[in-house]
């Protein structure tokens, strides 16, 4: 039953015989009425302040639960973004790998092409440089044997030039002896005349020298002629 403090100051009792003090029993529910007004109103506060803490705490509650809501949704984000990024770099490793093997086989069968290559054309070169070399020995061979020719004939040719040289020398000294012999003949019979008179024996004698000298002079360019003569005959002989 609820009592009021109004109930409790209206509250009357009935009279018996020797009952209550009526001044104490309505002092008492004077001080009960108001005591009880008291905790009305402080009920009445409790009420208000409890309704405000319900209303501030189911506003909470609220921001809990969208506080809730937004972790649970960052979790959720944030283990799909992980998974996601888990997802995404184990796809990015694989392709890396597979980029990896993929130039790695690429390098290595360059690798190899490169070094078969490179012994291809060593093994070429060597072969070219094998031939060349043949080739050479071969020349070598054929321009040694063409040297030994050579100094064959150039030995018959040096030897058929001395043969050739003696035979001119031998003739130009021949020359050059008749050449002389004739000189000393054509003065002794010059010297064998008689003089026509004494009084040219001067003139004749001038004569004589002038006689000598045109017949030594003509017999220096007969002799010269000879020796050129001999020369071109030397010539001749050789080109012959």
């Amino acid at each position: 039953m609820k009592i009021t403090p109004i109930e409790i100051r209206q509250k009357s009792f009935e009279k018996v015989f020797r009952g209550y003090d009526k001044e104490e029993v309505d002092a008492f529910l004077q001080s009960l009425s108001q005591e009880w007004e008291r905790v009305v109103e402080e009920n009445k506060e409790y009420r208000i302040k409890l309704e405000i803490a319900e209303r501030e705490v189911k506003k909470l509650r609220e921001v809990e639960n969208s506080l809730y809501k937004t972790l649970k949704t960052a979790e959720d984000t944030s283990a799909h973004l992980v998974e996601q990024a888990n997802r995404s770099a184990e796809m990015q490793m694989k392709e890396a790998q597979v980029k990896a093997d993929s130039l790695l086989r690429e390098a290595r069968s360059k690798a190899q092409y490169m070094v078969q290559e490179a012994d291809n054309k060593a093994r070429q070169a060597l072969q070219e440089t094998i031939a060349e070399l043949k080739a050479l020995e071969k020349d070598v061979r054929i321009i040694e044997g063409q040297k030994d020719n050579l100094i064959v004939e150039l030995k018959s040719i040096v030897s058929d030039i001395s043969e050739k040289v003696n035979r001119i020398e031998a003739r130009s000294t021949r020359i050059s002896f008749d050449s002389k012999v004739d000189e000393v003949r054509s003065f002794l019979e010059q010297r064998s005349e008689p003089p026509r008179y004494i009084s040219t024996d001067t003139d004749n004698t001038r004569s004589e020298s002038d006689s000598f000298h045109s017949t030594s002079e003509t017999t220096n360019n007969s002799h010269s002629s000879g020796t050129k003569s001999g020369s071109g005959s030397f010539f001749d002989e050789i080109s012959t």
